[in-house]
């Protein structure tokens, strides 16, 4: 299983994919949908083969690929997973066709081999260790995602995919800024690889790489000290991060986005593409720069408190259900930064610190997939709400559609339970984990953040009452119900919800101990 390339064979299929379809003209549209639904279920079958071939005791990289790719500028082609880059892949294995199921599926070819690009920039940036290499897939996956919601989207496409556009475009131009900055200190100290993520983390760890930036950016005389300037560099790649989570005051761009996209690629926005800012923070922002996070340490968890409470407030004033879904991703991706720069806050000083850092970041990582899949889930439901109404999703135009969806109800409402986090569902355990964390870390923070939950309760049951209960919208007597092909794409999803929920060591298990070896890093 190891000798063969199967994180290269894993990223580029869907790329030869979406060329092959912009290659080879064809009228039936159905086939297009078809062939991209053979490719992605190609590559989830070759993560699910990584899944059974991974050795959950062993917390370092896996199936690595390592060559030189420009060795004059010290980039390499350098892939590996380890538990929390498996549980990505696995995440954008399960979406992409999750999502292409729900399309309609007479979009055209461009559509979907703009879907498998969007694929093979997930999968790139989950598994790369190189940052060029890594930056590629990561503006790779910008690319068709702007097109997406540009070309297919709702009548306000264009401006909301121009912010989008814009807004991760700064965060990117802020990301590489940072290496390049870190690309010339690393130049100063003995690595193999000047853009490799783990040499990297080891020299900014122990403080060498802010000395080295001091040295090779000396002509920055506005910082006083030659941590004042490793903050600064810092801050730029955490711009860079933020923008894509995203994080207050950041994610003005996200509402309009979702609201206007079409709906199955809101579902991989949300689900998928959302984390690759929480996966940056976790690979790359708090093993690179834990120093400079402990000295801003409390404005950070001012922006993850207020991501948390403000964005649940602001879907709760909202009467579009996209919009209310989108602000809800902010209040849930908000706790993943909550636990991120709690993990920086204390020295390892202590068994017990070291075991609740542990925890959360465990709990991060594990809201990141519970997360992705309920998201998306629930906004699958939304695309399928439009189907049957023309279009129609606000929220005060509904009720009482369990008398004639009771099934529809069902499947939804359990959607909406896990992300509110009710035990026995997925979204329980992460936020559990991440609040018991977060508290023996930075209390203050924890307390401040628990408003979160409640606002989070007030504006999904608030869902639950208006769409399904009190009495029925005679406008909707004859809505239909789900039929047994949607149950069947939406069942995978909603048994997953259980399975984590009841044994969430199905998931701990793939991430603890890549975890437990960053909570020990620090």
């Amino acid at each position: 299983m190891t000798d063969f390339p199967w994180l290269t064979a894993l990223t580029f299929l869907p790329l030869a994919g979406a060329v092959l379809m912009l290659t080879v003209e064809h009228a039936d549209r159905a086939l297009h949908r078809a062939t991209a639904l053979v490719v992605a279920g190609v590559t989830l079958i070759i993560a699910l083969g990584l899944l059974a071939g991974f050795d959950r005791s062993n917390g370092g990289l896996q199936f690595v690929q390592r060559l030189d790719w420009i060795p004059a500028l010290d980039v390499q082609y350098h892939l590996g997973i380890d538990g929390l880059g498996l549980l990505m892949v696995l995440l954008a294995a399960l979406l992409v066709p999750f999502a292409l199921l729900l399309s309609r599926g007479d979009e055209g070819r461009g559509y979907y081999a703009l879907m498998l690009f969007l694929q093979g920039g997930l999968f790139g940036t989950f598994t790369a260790q190189n940052f060029i290499h890594w930056f590629f897939f990561w503006e790779l996956a910008l690319i068709p995602a702007f097109f997406l919601i540009r070309n297919w989207g709702g009548s306000k496409a264009g401006p909301a995919a121009l912010q989008f556009f814009i807004y991760t475009m700064v965060g990117s131009i802020a990301l590489l800024l940072a290496f390049l900055a870190l690309y010339l200190a690393a130049g100063r100290l003995p690595v193999e690889s000047r853009f490799d993520f783990a040499e990297l983390a080891e020299y900014g760890r122990n403080g060498q790489l802010a000395s080295a930036l001091s040295v090779s950016l000396g002509f920055f005389e506005t910082f006083s000290t030659e941590r004042g300037l490793a903050v600064f560099i810092f801050l730029l790649a955490f711009l860079g991060f933020a923008v894509k989570l995203p994080i207050w005051p950041l994610h003005t761009w996200l509402p309009a986005t979702y609201a206007e996209a079409p709906t199955p690629v809101t579902m991989l926005l949300t689900g998928a593409m959302s984390k690759m800012g929480a996966y940056g923070l976790l690979r790359i922002l708090l093993p690179i720069f834990p120093n400079e996070i402990r000295l801003v340490l409390t404005p950070l968890l001012w922006l993850a408190v207020t991501s948390i409470v403000f964005s649940a407030a602001a879907a709760l004033m909202q009467k579009d259900l996209k919009r209310i879904l989108a602000y809800s991703s902010v209040n849930h991706l908000g706790y993943v930064a909550l636990a991120v720069f709690a993990a920086a806050a204390a020295n390892l000083d202590s068994a017990r610190l070291f075991v609740e850092r542990s925890t959360a970041l465990n709990g991060a990582a594990l809201q990141m997939f519970n997360h992705g899949l309920t998201a998306a889930a629930l906004f699958g439901f939304v695309a399928l709400l439009e189907r049957r109404t023309g279009g129609v999703r606000g929220l005060e135009d509904f009720g009482g559609l369990r008398t004639v969806a009771p099934v529809f109800t069902g499947f939804m409402g359990i959607a909406l339970f896990a992300s509110l986090g009710l035990p026995f569902l997925n979204g329980f355990v992460g936020e559990f984990l991440i609040f018991k964390g977060v508290f023996a870390l930075t209390a203050w923070a924890a307390v401040l953040a628990t408003p979160g939950l409640l606002l989070t309760a007030w504006f999904l049951l608030n869902i639950m009452q208006k769409v399904f209960s009190g009495p029925l919208n005679e406008r909707w007597k004859a809505f239909p119900d789900l039929t047994a092909k949607e149950i069947w794409i939406m069942l995978p999803a909603t048994v997953l919800m259980f399975v984590i929920g009841i044994w969430p060591h199905s998931v701990i298990g793939l991430i603890n101990e890549t975890m437990k070896a960053l909570a020990f890093r620090l």
